[in-house]
């Protein structure tokens, strides 16, 4: 064994000779593109396709049936009753046969009226047949699955319930046990009756079981997914399309799902995947409608902007617009008359308080108020307690149901900060829900909130998904939130999700959601977000090394096998036939364009394009803060030009540097960077825009307004030598006129243009580079002049029409790459790649035989299977105690970034630099292997915020000190900690796969030691 731990990293210096040779016929086979670890603009991908077009011409589609795409899945519409559409999908070759009504007594009876959709979709289950069911949130289409468990029970099969979190698992478990008595729950760190005939877990729980081949499959005859939806989700929804593919064909499924427009497809996926009719049935009636209203900051009142009928008032959205622009313009407007600007106060915080105690004082409760952020959560709740929702006899229920809750704590555990603080606020009626709680007080609040006991509760978005608590009024404290990337407005999508918790059926008649604003947001923008439609199912496949070495461990299927039944494949090529009619088309307007003399109309474009990418070139220098500054004068005549539209001339008005932190590179680490903000005075278009875009331009005599407009200087393309009065305030219309009247004044003396400042001469940019692209501009000037195109009357014929066509040319091109990549089984380079790192490492043979290493890897689902194998197989655990091997596992689970860099003693920073530089490797053996892996940024994956605190809970120390060792939340933890013992589960079964029980060993004693009190307490649903 020690000789083989000293060869072991042999692998990354050397590939096997055979290896090699496989590796060079795949590089003879594969086409001549350029390397794929260079990173590539958009423009570049453009270019390269027209090259690739103009090389390889037309796109031979000899071996694609059209007909098959378009006929092998033949969907029937079925008439049904009002208010639900009912469609079926049949692979070819199965006729549809009509489904029979149900006869005799219903194996389950409800004690009220059911609606269509819920007897379309219980008349699939009767006849045997798989059904998605697509409605909105709290329509009912629990009743679908409660049905669908009862037929198998009474048919003496098994079934199984999936969720996408434990915490629904663990509310479903308790629902369906008062109900159906012989039900089991297995989430991975709770199994309870794993022989019951009706199984809930989470859909990694029933991946991990049919890798593994579980005889429990045999005996299952239906499977319901529930929140099918999350299948869109970047991470997790790839385990969703394996549980699929993977299940067999004699199951039949029950999808639950919120609205989706693509319903058919998905249903249509689920046919060709099984051979078997999958039906669609689908309504978007609530039975409590919703009115939607807004709330601009500052205001008086609320705007109905979307009556119950679903009609979308334009004149109450300005209404309300107007509000925030007049409020806006008195509070945030400074003395030059520029929008935006910093308020005196955060008007947030009073508009809270007032809209909530609106919603409680017109009877509007209970209320849910949604905001992007923990903080924000607990923040606003905290501004509410001047108010009180609850009497006397709630106030003595709440103390008796949190009491209950919390007798299961150690007395520690129940004087944390966060356990103290919470009960004054939920005796008021205000509740708390987000991430960052302890699981035990959010279940606490959950069933407060599901018994009436909460009038108020400050959520995250979380607390739409899956869990079933409505309310009759939902608030939006924002339309905008951060994604991880970026600050983005709501999708359509989202506001779905979460405005659904509004309305409870039998108790109210009408549902209220209120959107909170306090920036412009322009009619499409806000029309799109309360009208627009739900946010289809789009494929999230992506090859992970556990897929494909767990395919190569299976002798029936391949890692190739699970590429062409994915959703993602099949969504591609079902586009095959509408993207060879898009080919055609563009091909046959391309060689449409006939130019005279093309071949020198082609010159002269080409000398135009290069004289527009020495002008972005030239303005680099032009708009440099040394250079610029001395020269924004009040006044000062300017033209700008966005990435969309040019700009007639304007004035400037001020600047200002503005600091900002960008990334380098693809690294997260940031750089302050400085730029210049310059206020122009502008003719711009009246109507609203969005107010963080630039107003579009007015010219001549268009309608439009004269507003003073922030852009950024790089926008700048000329600078005047002339200079106009700026009156000192321009907050009125007339000031802003009358300067734009001047300006207008000098552009009548100067028919040609104002006269510009000399670059060399005035600004004194005289860096040698700039002067060559001043020359380099000159020459081609000279040359543009001279050539004979310029002068004769077919530039303005010939020349458009030549730039259509290159235009046309690129679309072309692009429309060729679809084609193509359609055709191909996607991500098969990919996997080709990984594989090829697979065999690099040690993990299967040339001809895909997996290896010891390889079955280590299979074991290890819930975090970096590669990374933590090399770990195993270099030893690295061997010389750890336990508690240190837990702190170092960590790394893994832990997905919370903290203010505050650990403070790692030498037994924990050891191991860390261990394993970091086993990152290293394993990057520098993908790149190698043509899988471009960033090292910095696959080494930052695994964070070390919580090493200290883990090794200090392993070590017996109370909850309340690992409190104050750092600033992430206490459920953040828990459940960093929960994930952690799911981890070392699998690291036990790693280390018997390996047959080495000294490791066996030492992972049980670190479980022992993580497996208590607070982080471990027991869910209230169990």
């Amino acid at each position: 064994m020690a000789d083989s731990i000293d060869d072991l990293f042999d692998c990354f210096d050397e590939a096997p000779k055979a290896e090699q040779q496989d590796e060079q016929m795949e590089e003879n086979s594969e086409s001549k593109v350029p390397n794929k670890s260079v990173k590539r603009s958009n423009d570049d991908e453009i270019q390269l396709a027209v090259k690739m077009f103009k090389e390889d011409g037309t796109v031979n589609c000899d071996d694609i049936n059209f007909e098959e795409f378009k006929n092998r899945i033949i969907v029937h519409t079925i008439e049904t009753i009002e208010s639900c559409t009912h469609e079926v999908a049949c692979p070819p070759g199965q006729p549809y046969i009509p489904l029979n009504p149900s006869k005799g007594e219903p194996v389950k009876k409800y004690a009220f009226a059911l609606d269509p959709f819920q007897k379309e979709s219980i008349l699939c289950v009767d006849n045997n047949q798989s059904v998605l069911v697509s409605a909105h949130t709290s329509a009912g289409k629990t009743v679908i699955a409660e049905y669908a468990i009862a037929t198998s029970l009474k048919n003496k099969q098994r079934v199984i319930y999936t969720t996408p979190i434990k915490a629904l698992s663990n509310q479903k478990y308790r629902e369906f046990m008062e109900e159906f008595k012989d039900v089991g729950l297995v989430t991975g760190d709770v199994t309870i009756n794993p022989s019951a005939s009706c199984l809930i877990m989470t859909t990694e729980i029933l991946r991990n079981m049919l890798y593994r081949g579980s005889e429990i499959m045999r005996e299952v005859g239906w499977v319901i997914f529930d929140e099918i939806h999350y299948m869109r989700d970047k991470e997790r929804g790839v385990v969703w399309e394996e549980t699929l593919i993977l299940l067999p064909h004699n199951v039949h499924f029950v999808f639950l799902s919120a609205t989706i427009p693509n319903a058919r497809q998905f249903a249509e996926w689920v046919a060709h995947l099984h051979q078997q009719p999958c039906h669609v049935v689908y309504t978007d009636f609530r039975p409590t409608p919703l009115q939607h209203f807004i709330y601009p900051a500052g205001g008086t009142g609320i705007h109905m902007v979307v009556d119950e009928t679903g009609t979308f008032k334009d004149d109450s959205y300005n209404a309300a617009m107007a509000v925030l622009q007049n409020g806006g313009d008195a509070a945030k407007g400074d003395q030059r008359g520029r929008k935006g600007g910093v308020a005196n106060k955060d008007p947030t915080q009073t508009d809270i308080f007032k809209v909530v105690k609106m919603v409680m004082e017109r009877n509007f409760a209970p209320v849910i108020v949604f905001s992007f952020s923990k903080k924000d959560c607990e923040l606003y709740a905290t501004q509410m307690t001047k108010l009180d929702f609850n009497t006397a006899a709630e106030k003595q229920l709440v103390d008796e149901v949190f009491n209950n809750a919390m007798d299961v704590l150690t007395d520690d555990d129940r004087r944390l900060p966060q356990v103290e603080n919470l009960l004054p606020l939920l005796r008021r009626g205000i509740g708390i829900h987000h991430g960052g709680l302890l699981p035990i007080l959010k279940e606490t609040i959950e069933i407060l909130f599901g018994e009436g006991l909460i009038k108020a509760l400050f959520a995250t978005e979380t607390f739409a998904m899956g869990l079933n608590m409505p309310a009759r009024t939902v608030l939006f404290t924002g339309m905008k939130k951060f994604d991880g990337s970026e600050y983005r407005w709501l999708t359509s999508g989202e506001y779905i999700q979460m405005s659904g918790r509004a309305g409870r059926r039998g108790l109210d008649d009408k549902g209220i959601v209120i959107l909170m604003v306090d920036e412009k947001v322009p009619p499409s923008v806000g029309r799109n977000i309360v009208k627009g439609l739900p946010d289809p199912i789009n494929s999230a496949f992506h090859l992970t090394y556990n897929m494909v070495l767990n395919l190569l461990r299976v002798e029936e299927i391949n890692p190739e096998y699970m590429l062409e039944r994915s959703f993602f494949q099949f969504q591609n090529q079902t586009a095959i036939p509408g993207l060879y009619d898009s080919y055609v088309k563009k091909l046959e307007e391309y060689s449409g364009y006939q130019i005279e003399s093309e071949d020198q109309v082609a010159t002269y474009y080409d000398i135009r394009q290069q004289l527009d990418a020495l002008g972005v070139q030239f303005r680099s220098y032009l708009t440099k803060s040394q250079y610029l500054i001395p020269f924004l004068q009040p006044g000062r005549m300017l033209k700008i030009k966005t990435n969309e539209d040019e700009y007639d001339w304007g004035a400037v008005v001020n600047f200002k540097k503005v600091q900002e932190f960008v990334r380098k590179g693809q690294s997260k680490q940031t750089k302050p960077v400085t730029r210049l903000q310059v206020d122009i005075l502008l003719h711009v278009m009246s109507e609203m825009g969005d107010s963080s875009e630039i107003p579009k331009p007015c010219f001549g005599d268009q309608k439009g307004e004269v507003e003073v407009v922030s852009v950024d200087s790089t926008f700048i393309t000329h600078v005047s030598s002339v200079r106009l009065f700026c009156p000192n305030d321009l907050r009125s219309k007339d000031s802003r006129k009358g300067m734009y009247k001047a300006l207008k004044e000098v552009k009548k003396r100067f028919p040609e243009g104002p006269p510009l400042l000399n670059p060399v001469k005035d600004m004194k940019i005289k860096e040698d580079e700039f002067v060559d692209i001043v020359k380099k501009i000159e020459v081609l000037e000279k040359k543009m002049f001279e050539h004979y195109l310029h002068k004769t009357p077919l530039l303005d014929v010939e020349y458009p029409k030549y730039e259509k066509k290159v235009t046309c040319g690129e679309e072309l091109a692009v429309a060729k790459k679809q084609l193509q990549d359609a055709k191909s089984v996607l991500q098969l380079d990919e996997l080709k790649c990984r594989k090829r790192v697979l065999r690099r490492m040690g993990y299967s043979t040339n001809t895909d035989v997996i290896q010891l290493k390889g079955r280590v890897a299979c074991e290890l689902s819930s975090a970096d299977e590669l990374l933590i194998t090399e770990m195993i197989f270099n030893g690295v655990f061997g010389m750890l105690a336990p508690a240190q091997a837990c702190a170092l596992l960590s790394t893994f689970v832990c997905d919370e970034k903290s203010q505050e860099a650990p403070r790692l003693t030498d037994e924990l920073s050891g191991p860390l630099r261990q394993m970091q530089d086993l990152a290293r490797r394993i990057a520098k053996v993908s790149t190698e292997a043509r899988l471009p892996l960033d090292e910095d940024l696959y080494v930052e994956r695994f964070k070390p915020f919580l090493m200290d605190v883990v090794f200090a809970w392993c070590n017996g120390s109370p909850f309340s000190e690992l409190c104050e060792m750092t600033d992430i939340f206490e459920g953040s933890i828990v459940r960093c900690m929960r994930r952690l013992e799911e981890l070392l589960r699998q690291m036990v079964q790693a280390s018997k796969t390996i047959g080495n029980s000294e490791l066996e060993d030492k992972f049980n004693s670190a479980i022992k030691m993580i497996k208590r009190d607070i982080v471990f307490s027991s869910s209230l649903y169990l």
